[in-house]
């Protein structure tokens, strides 16, 4: 495992040997087109990033899994998990905390500590990755991806909690 990057970057250079281009100015010019690119995502980030912490520090997140514990608990969805499930759509970094929380708490042997892992596995930043991208490419009709890409989370988090009852009981 320590030899795939540079394996990678080795094949790299035997690539564009090959194809007789210079790997110093392809990687100048790739990074000369990706600042502009950078430069347009960055205010999404920023604002993206300030609203998932205002709505953290103000309950939101904890108002949020109080609403949704009866309707996660008649799908078969452990309480333990509300509050990792309700942060994994907005952000990534957070959502990796709540799970460190959880394996620590139950055990990364445990039913909850597996089912935990496989919905963070089986699921996506939703509202993170849609706001950025979205926001960066100038699309403004959102209203769609939102709800239908929470029901696809929502069913991989069933399915893999499914999943690990079936699998490991």
């Amino acid at each position: 495992m320590k030899l795939l990057f540079p394996t990678l970057i080795a094949l790299l250079l035997i690539y564009a040997l090959i194809k007789r281009c210079d790997p110093y100015d392809a990687f100048v010019e790739g990074a000369r087109d990706a600042v502009p690119t950078l430069l347009s995502i960055l205010p999404n980030l920023a604002l993206m990033l300030g609203s998932i912490a205002v709505f953290r520090a103000g309950g939101g997140f904890e108002l949020i899994s109080r609403l949704l514990s009866p309707v996660f608990g008649a799908l078969g969805v452990p309480a333990e998990l509300i509050p990792l499930l309700v942060m994994r759509p907005f952000s990534g970094s957070a959502a990796l905390a709540v799970l460190s929380d959880v394996l620590k708490t139950y055990g990364a042997d445990s039913f909850i500590g597996n089912a935990a892992s496989v919905c963070v596995g089986s699921t996506e930043t939703i509202v993170y990755t849609i706001a950025l991208y979205c926001g960066s490419a100038g699309i403004k009709k959102t209203s769609y991806a939102i709800p239908v890409a929470l029901i696809s989370g929502a069913v991989g988090v069933i399915t893999g909690i499914a999943a690990v009852k079936l699998l490991l009981g």
